[in-house]
């Protein structure tokens, strides 16, 4: 296979690669019943002036399914902490006891579970588009590099490679997004 056909190939896998770990990212910060350190990875905390992620000034831990034990590495940070928490608007109701935070983690009704699998199809859609999207700058390289000399037949084998990338990360976003609803749905 010609040098420039493989850097596409690679780069493609690459970028196919990176919107299977994005889906993987979003989907871990989804609740769904059970506590999760990544719930908090949006929050950031006043420290001394400077904005910091939540898990830099503090242990995060999750002693049993339903709870998130909080242990800032200073005391005087509990207030703050747990205030963020309440800014962040991510459902989560902190509880400070002077030496921890806890927060208990309610279980899903319902109607909440219908809609976090909505919310999982969504992401899983959006992965898919960026793998197509992919696909498609793949392709583009490609004919341009018909236009500048490749031969036709590494030209048509690199894009049935291509093709054969898209398909297995389509099937690993729709096992990621499979298994994501299965956790969401199960009491």
């Amino acid at each position: 296979m010609n040098e420039d056909v493989e850097l596409i190939v690679e780069e493609t896998k690459d970028r196919m690669q990176h919107a299977l770990e994005h889906l993987e990212h979003e989907l871990a910060r989804l609740r769904a019943g059970r506590s999760n350190p990544a719930l908090l990875d949006g929050v950031t905390v006043d420290y001394y002036g400077v904005n910091s992620p939540l898990a830099q000034v503090s242990n995060i831990n999750t002693p049993d399914p339903k709870t998130i034990l909080i242990q800032p590495w200073e005391k005087t940070m509990l207030g703050t902490i747990e205030k963020a928490i309440m800014a962040a608007n991510i459902g989560l109701m902190p509880v400070n006891n002077g030496e921890v935070i806890r927060i208990n983690i309610p279980p899903l009704t319902e109607e909440r579970r219908h809609q976090l699998v909505k919310q999982v199809r969504n992401e899983g859609e959006t992965a898919k588009i960026s793998v197509r999207n992919a696909r498609k700058w793949a392709n583009d390289e490609l004919k341009l590099l018909l236009k500048d000399g490749l031969p036709e037949d590494l030209e048509k084998e690199a894009v049935e490679n291509v093709q054969e990338l898209t398909s297995l990360y389509n099937d690993k976003v729709d096992k990621v997004m499979a298994l994501k609803e299965k956790d969401v749905m199960t009491v």
